[in-house]
């Protein structure tokens, strides 16, 4: 997905507090985890950037679906396990007492089915009393059309504009990213499509109990963005 921006990516998102969401990620983990142990996976991990902290108190290892985003996560986390696999259909042969998916990660999921398959392997990952913290994309309410949304790096060696107005159609949405990217060598310009899904607080409350999970909704990390915590019963 990130075929064209991986290079960039953390630059790009240099503005959010992965160490304030960390903390508030182990603060749910304590407060809903019933298993004992402490073995962490987190999907759709990315470029590591949430693991390196998550690293420092849990057993940690990450799964995502790029080659592009994992390359950078293996050199961030040289020292943890990673595997590239569907978050739809992956079968590690382990189980963790935590499974997370941040940063909207969930909202590639667009086929019909996809987020109860998705939320069915965390959950057969997972220990008896496992938890499985879930940050979900924007709201479909809240939702803003024809919204221009920009990003700028602006660094001495690079300096990265990434601009789109997304499409809606239903609850499909599609993002069509454009980059100028410069460097010492020229301008480049390059772009990438992405495609999500909006997702109500209804279907994901229903779908983590398909799954068979007692959820919850919880304060977001992001706003605008509702936050899920799922626990596998202990039964």
């Amino acid at each position: 997905m990130f075929t064209k921006s991986a290079a960039y990516y953390d630059k790009l998102y240099a503005w959010k507090d992965y160490e304030s969401e960390v903390r508030a990620v182990r603060a749910l983990i304590e407060r809903h985890k019933r298993a004992p142990g402490s073995r962490l996976l987190d999907v759709a991990c990315g470029t590591g950037m949430h693991l390196a902290l998550l690293a420092e108190q849990y057993d940690c290892a990450g799964l995502d679906l790029d080659e592009n985003l994992l390359a950078i996560a293996r050199e961030r986390c040289p020292g943890l396990a990673f595997h590239h696999a569907d978050m739809r259909r992956f079968d590690l042969s382990e189980t963790f007492d935590v499974v997370t998916c941040l940063f909207s990660s969930i909202a590639y999921l667009v086929e019909e089915g996809d987020l109860l398959r998705a939320l069915r392997s965390f959950y057969e990952h997972l220990a008896p009393g496992g938890v499985a913290i879930v940050e979900g994309f924007v709201r479909p309410e809240e939702w803003k059309q024809g919204f221009i949304h920009t990003l700028h790096v602006d660094e001495p060696d690079i300096k990265v504009t990434r601009m789109n107005v997304s499409e809606r159609q239903d609850k499909i949405v599609r993002m069509e990213f454009h980059y100028l990217v410069g460097t010492k060598e020229g301008v480049a310009y390059e772009t990438e499509t992405h495609v999500s899904r909006l997702y109500s607080d209804a279907e994901f409350l229903a779908a983590f109990a398909d799954a068979g999970f007692e959820a919850e909704r919880v304060d977001g990390l992001m706003p605008a963005r509702s936050l899920f915590v799922g626990v596998k019963p202990l039964a």
